[in-house]
């Protein structure tokens, strides 16, 4: 569909593969599999569900909500939720949004999803952007903490919009409403400026590790399991040499998935637990830097 070889995406990218949705498939149904899922590994009682926040940027419509429809999919009957839109960064908003409304005290039990369908808004005449991006999903169920023990410990975020003019998608919204002009102008897929989002994702990534460590007195060598979104496998492994860590605390799957958007990380956690890499009591920080730009990190222990 473009110019370009298996050895010139690898050598920049890291990816060797993406998963592409059928025809139909859309973001509610990939999270739908992915709680599915979750409930094969890890048994609850979808009915005690307080809460639902899916991190997309590809919702299956503008409204209602994808959490809307994954609640009615899974026929849960007592629960409300939102999505979040953070690109990149989808999940980690989801999960940190998750986790304090857990820390009310009021909450007992909530999904927090990062869910896309890239392959909808891909120009596959687009060289830099359509070998970056696939389709996926991942799901967590937050409670919590049991006496005396840790789950999630400290999370930082930032938001900075002069990166919205590099990675965007223009067309849709109220800014530029569908008509016969922004589908001839292609203004529907995604836009990016490949060198700008390269360069600040590898800055921020960086700082925003460094940021949550330092904060809790922590380095690199403190981490067990590092798990970043996977976009370019140049800017994971830039961020863990800056961090002092070993290729094996490194978590890597972009070479079989892409850049999976919110789904990355939840998948790379699924990656690290089929690997032996995430056990127990193992100290992990997860990072992300996304469209927006959207950029955070967090650190937690392992529950399970």
């Amino acid at each position: 569909m473009v110019e370009t070889t298996d050895q010139w995406i690898m050598e920049r990218t890291g990816i060797r593969e993406r998963h592409i949705a059928a025809k139909g498939v859309a973001a509610s149904d990939l999270a739908v599999e992915a709680v599915k899922q979750l409930l094969e590994t890890h048994p609850f009682d979808l009915q005690e569900v307080d809460l639902i926040v899916v991190g997309t940027v590809t919702p299956d419509m503008m409204y209602p909500s994808t959490a809307c429809l994954v609640q009615h999919k899974l026929g849960i009957a007592n629960t409300w939720g939102f999505d979040v839109s953070a690109g990149c960064s989808g999940f980690l908003y989801s999960l940190n949004t998750g986790v304090s409304f857990i820390e009310t005290g009021r909450y007992k039990k909530v999904l927090a999803i990062g869910s896309d369908v890239n392959s909808s808004m891909v120009n596959y005449e687009d060289r830099a952007v359509c070998i970056i991006f696939g389709d996926g999903a991942g799901a967590v169920l937050l409670e919590p903490a049991e006496e005396g023990e840790q789950g999630i410990i400290d999370y930082v975020a930032q938001v900075e919009g002069v990166g919205g003019q590099y990675l965007y998608m223009p067309g849709g919204g109220s800014l530029n409403p569908a008509s016969h002009e922004t589908v001839d102008k292609k203004l529907h897929y995604i836009h990016q400026d490949g060198k700008q989002v390269f360069k600040y994702a590898v800055k921020k990534m960086a700082e925003m590790t460094e940021l949550v460590l330092n904060c809790n007195k922590l380095t690199g060598a403190d981490i067990d399991c590092f798990i970043a979104h996977q976009a370019n496998k140049r800017i994971i492994t830039a961020t863990a040499d800056r961090l002092n860590m070993p290729e094996d605390k490194v978590i890597i799957n972009i070479d079989r998935f892409g850049n999976t958007t919110a789904g990355t990380i939840p998948l790379a956690m699924q990656t690290a637990l089929d690997m032996g890499k995430l056990k127990k009591g193992d100290m992990v920080l997860l990072a992300a830097v996304g469209a927006g730009f959207t950029s955070g990190a967090t650190l937690l222990r392992w529950a399970y």
